[in-house]
């Protein structure tokens, strides 16, 4: 009677959409570190525990659909990715090469978001070195500010590469749309984004972030070359609300930035240089800034010498201009027709320029 129990229980964890998992392990160097689990909709942890005496650990993952969530090791902030399903996850790695496992074990999808941490860590590593980098840069240091926007733009490049090689090896797989809605999103076009997305299985596709990116798809049909610019109206600094309607009849850069974002800083002489050369001839920029606090927000204003309006809500990431247009990584712009078109998006440096010259000196 026991045995048939047992195997009706069985069949019923097969059939439900998950068993009870857990995701479990050992941290060589951990030294009695607490472990932290987060779900991808929170920025509190879902559970946390302190490695054993061996080094190993084990929590449970209650979730009940599939999903995403991230193994962070105090002291450090890169998280070990992970999904949720059937099969329980067990990571081993060392405390100095975290997040990157030395073993992983776990579902196909699993595997797959541990595959894509390992093709991107060695980019995390040069992201953070150009965070550094932009950050020692003299205002008034020209020649190293046109070096580290070559750097950066290479950078981008190298970034697109490795994402668009790992969404076209891996279309069965959550970390492709996770992938694309993180690293992706707003560095290739929306057509090339809507021909990964069609590549991937269906159930990828009508998975939770499968859906964000249809979402995003749509914002972008909305938003594309040709299409007038969805209206909105922020406060500017003094507190007055300005609308991207009230500069119809000009050519209009929104330009999405931000006061502690390196890469938009060490773009911003870029941009002067282009309000300076064709502001008498039809054209302005509108910055929406994505601070929450305003005063490095006004700071960098005033340091940077962006003369033009700028508007915020201070919301951060949740600016609600910057959801509206899909807004995931900045520096990030459009230019907008004296119609209201949009007539290009993410114009940088010399992009930027020529795009203008070739618009404003007819």
């Amino acid at each position: 009677m026991k045995k048939i129990v047992l195997v009706a229980a069985g069949l019923m964890c097969g059939s439900a959409a998950f068993c009870q998992q857990t995701v479990s392990g050992k941290i060589k160097g951990g030294n009695g570190k607490t472990i932290y689990l987060y779900n991808d909709k929170s920025n509190t942890p879902e559970d946390s525990v302190a490695l054993k005496a061996d080094e190993s650990f084990s929590m449970p993952v209650k979730g009940k659909e599939k999903a995403i969530y991230a193994l962070i090791l105090q002291d450090n902030d890169q998280p070990m990715l992970f999904t949720s399903g059937k099969e329980n996850v067990v990571v081993n790695a060392e405390a100095a090469t975290f997040p990157v496992a030395q073993s992983f074990k776990g579902d196909e999808d699993a595997k797959a978001m541990q595959a894509y941490q390992q093709a991107f860590q060695p980019l995390i590593g040069q992201a953070q070195q150009l965070n550094v980098e932009a950050r020692g840069i003299r205002g008034d240091d020209e020649a190293a500010k046109e070096a580290f926007r070559k750097k950066a733009e290479a950078f981008g490049a190298e970034v697109t590469k490795t994402g668009v090689a790992f969404v076209e090896k891996h279309p069965h797989n959550l970390a492709s749309v996770w992938l694309m809605l993180n690293e992706l999103r707003n560095r290739v076009d929306p057509q090339q984004m809507e021909q990964l997305f069609t590549s991937l299985d269906k159930p990828v596709q009508q998975s939770q972030y499968g859906e964000a990116i249809g979402k995003y798809l749509h914002a972008a049909r909305l938003s594309g070359i040709g299409v007038e610019a969805d209206d909105f109206t922020q406060n500017d600094v003094n507190g007055k609300p300005v609308s991207l309607k009230s500069f119809r009849g000009k050519y209009v850069l929104v330009d999405f930035w931000a006061s502690w974002c390196g890469p938009c800083r060490a773009e911003n002489p870029n941009v002067v240089a282009a309000y300076n050369k064709y502001k008498d001839k039809n054209f302005t920029i509108l910055g929406v800034s994505l601070d929450k606090d305003k005063n490095p927000w006004t700071h960098a204003i005033e340091k940077d010498g962006l003369a033009w309006t700028q508007v915020s809500d201070l919301k951060g990431w949740e600016n609600s201009v910057a959801v509206q247009y899909g807004i995931q990584s900045i520096p990030a712009n459009m230019l907008v027709g004296p119609d209201g078109k949009i007539v290009a998006r993410n114009l940088r440096g010399d992009a930027l320029e020529a795009k203008l010259e070739e618009l404003l000196n007819k």
